[in-house]
């Protein structure tokens, strides 16, 4: 889950590192740390704490014009965040610098190997045996760096993206990649290495995305030799141009990126259904399910693996297709699923959700899937990704750069390809009428707008924010489709106010979690006209009449509940299927507003990690 920034060129690599890892702080943000090389001498730096940190601390240890460096910022795995075990790490001779992204399982017993030959260990890291593992193997069998890069990594478990570099080799440095995700970006005699490409989009829009169990020589002069790490054998590189572009991952005048992901909404929307919703012709067009649809079709059920907000937007998936397609859906934890030894079969579909396309968890469950005869088919947000490469077909979502750590347009957009492959697949079987398909169509194309107009009550949201925000705990209560709307919305609350929230359905509160009710209790309920209405206004009296306080998500025009809560936020009528698309929305602004009224960081919850590249 840490970023992992390089250079290698004829430019300064300070700068281009340090903005490299503002741009990764998402993945990471206990602690951070920079290796620059003149030629002569390493400069390293590293601190506990924010890049900004890292910066302010620059600017008194670090002053070299070196044209190599190599940054990190860190989620804590392997030993508090503290300055010692931050990255880089020395090996003990101090000839050699690694960063690391991933977990070394057995360091334990190499570590106790490397003391017993006589090293010793400055951090608690397993980033620090690893380093001292390729030293000892590259005096031991007297081979260069890459070689015992190559050597020392078929002797670790885990997972990882790395980067070296030898001071006495300073025009090279040798990467590799398992598990966790590498891209080299490939420019006019210079070379970037990150673990996205967003440190480098200005520079080039050449990268090269290294597959598991990979390395590659970066070398000035040379172009990028590629190598299995197991069998040694050459790999021809695969370049690709990068699509988006540098704004895209700019705050662009919000405060914070995830306000601007939650506007860019609109827009994420209806670019996920360019192209593949043509509702004027009633037609959906998605190639990797018409390439496929046998499979689909012939599925005795789908088994949809996720974590987190994908996991919510799967749940909200099921609803679609057993409701519109009528095929059995079960929703899984990938992190879960992989570790009680499912049930699969050749005849199941397996849908795997993840925003970066490389969340660890839902990697190791495709895997186990695919090992099992299974079809899978990947929604994911980023190109090129792990889970894009590792499934059999699968669909984009298009939401663009996502840099917030709490997930927003993701889960939209996750709803939105969803969607359309349960609609396309209702066509498919007859299990919708025409005149419903083409309704269905019609709704969905005015998604967008309807997000915009959920967008303008931003200012009400705000006061309602204001009343709450020194709440200790809130519920948050949904039915059917609206359900996974009330989890995600707990989950946003928690992830960045810091707020105990939890999510039930309805109906489910006189089961238990009415005995929390009191005057002190905020409760969210999404009641909108479509769906169980009258059972969610049940729902609200039984909470009324212990005096909880209610906050009610409604559709617009809405008279009965209006009467019973204590603040209502109104959105756009809209399919009940559909709704979920802009119940969500106030919820997140709530979510916003309370968090940036206490005072958090919004963008970097403490604790969190935007891609999960870890188990």
């Amino acid at each position: 889950m840490c970023g992992i920034v390089g250079y290698i060129g004829h430019r300064e690599a300070y700068p281009i590192i340090l903005k490299g890892l503002q741009r990764l702080e998402y993945r990471g943000y206990d602690s951070a740390g920079i290796a620059l090389y003149d030629g002569n001498t390493i400069k390293l730096s590293k601190t506990k704490g924010k890049v900004a940190d890292l910066k302010n601390r620059l600017e008194n240890e670090i002053k070299t014009d070196g044209k190599l460096g190599i940054g990190h910022t860190r989620w804590a795995t392997h030993g508090v965040p503290n300055d010692v075990n931050s990255h880089p790490h020395y090996s003990n001779s101090g000839n050699l610098v690694i960063i690391h992204n991933g977990i070394i399982e057995n360091y334990e017993a190499i570590k106790t190997e490397l003391i017993n030959r006589g090293y010793s260990f400055k951090s608690d890291t397993d980033t620090e045996v690893l380093i001292n593992l390729i030293e000892e193997v590259k005096k031991k069998e007297g081979v260069k760096l890459g070689k015992a890069v190559q050597i020392a990594l078929n002797e670790v478990v885990g997972a990882y993206a790395i980067a070296v570099f030898d001071k006495n080799k300073p025009n090279e440095i040798v990467v590799a990649k398992l598990g966790s995700p590498l891209a080299i970006g490939v420019g006019e005699d210079e070379f970037f290495i990150a673990s996205d490409a967003s440190p480098f989009i200005e520079f080039t829009k050449n990268a090269i995305y290294l597959e598991d169990e990979e390395m590659a020589v970066v070398r000035l002069g040379k172009k990028v030799r590629i190598r299995k790490i197991k069998d040694d054998s050459l790999v021809n590189p695969i370049m690709q141009e990068l699509k988006f572009n540098l704004e895209q991952i700019e705050k662009g005048g919000y405060e914070h990126f995830m306000l601007k992901e939650i506007y860019e909404q609109p827009h994420a929307i209806r670019d996920t259904y360019r192209g593949r919703l043509l509702a004027n012709e009633g037609i959906i067009r998605m190639s990797g399910v018409e390439n496929h649809k046998e499979k689909f079709l012939n599925a005795n059920r789908i088994i949809i693996v996720a974590c987190g907000t994908s996991w919510h937007a799967g749940l909200v998936a099921e609803y679609i297709f057993e409701d519109i397609a009528r095929i059995p859906v079960e929703v899984e934890y990938a992190s879960e699923f992989r570790y009680r030894n499912p049930v699969i079969t050749e005849k199941d579909v397996v849908i795997a959700i993840s925003q970066s396309g490389e969340t660890a968890d839902t990697l190791a469950a495709i895997k186990l899937a695919k090992a099992n005869g299974a079809f899978v088919f990947g929604v994911c947000n980023v190109v090129g990704s792990s889970i894009a490469r590792e499934t059999h077909a699968g669909a984009y979502t298009h939401a663009g750069p996502e840099i917030g750590v709490a997930s927003t347009k993701a889960f939209t957009t996750q709803i939105t390809v969803l969607t359309l492959i349960a609609l396309k697949l209702a066509k498919e079987k007859g299990t919708i009428s025409n005149s419903d398909f083409h309704y269905h169509l019609e709704q969905l194309e005015l998604i967008p707008d309807k997000v915009k107009q959920a967008l303008k009550s931003d200012e009400h949201i705000k006061k309602v924010a204001e009343t709450y925000k020194d709440a200790t705990n809130c519920l948050y209560l949904g039915r059917g489709y609206n359900f996974p709307v009330a989890l995600e919305g707990a989950l946003k609350l928690k992830e960045i106010s810091y707020i105990h929230a939890e999510g039930y359905p309805a109906a489910e509160m006189k089961h238990g979690p009415i005995a929390l009710i009191d005057e002190q209790m905020p409760v969210f309920v999404i009641a909108t006209k479509k769906g169980h209405y009258e059972k969610v206004v049940s729902n609200i009296q039984e909470i009324k009449s212990r005096k909880g306080k209610i906050i009610a998500i409604v559709t617009e025009g809405d008279v009965d509940v209006k009467k019973l809560a204590d603040h209502i936020i109104e959105v756009p009528e809209t399919l009940e299927s559909l709704s979920p698309l802009l119940t969500t929305i106030p919820l997140q602004l709530l979510s916003y507003h309370i968090a940036v009224m206490l005072g958090k960081n919004v963008d970097q919850p403490r604790n969190l990690a935007k891609s999960v590249t870890v188990e």
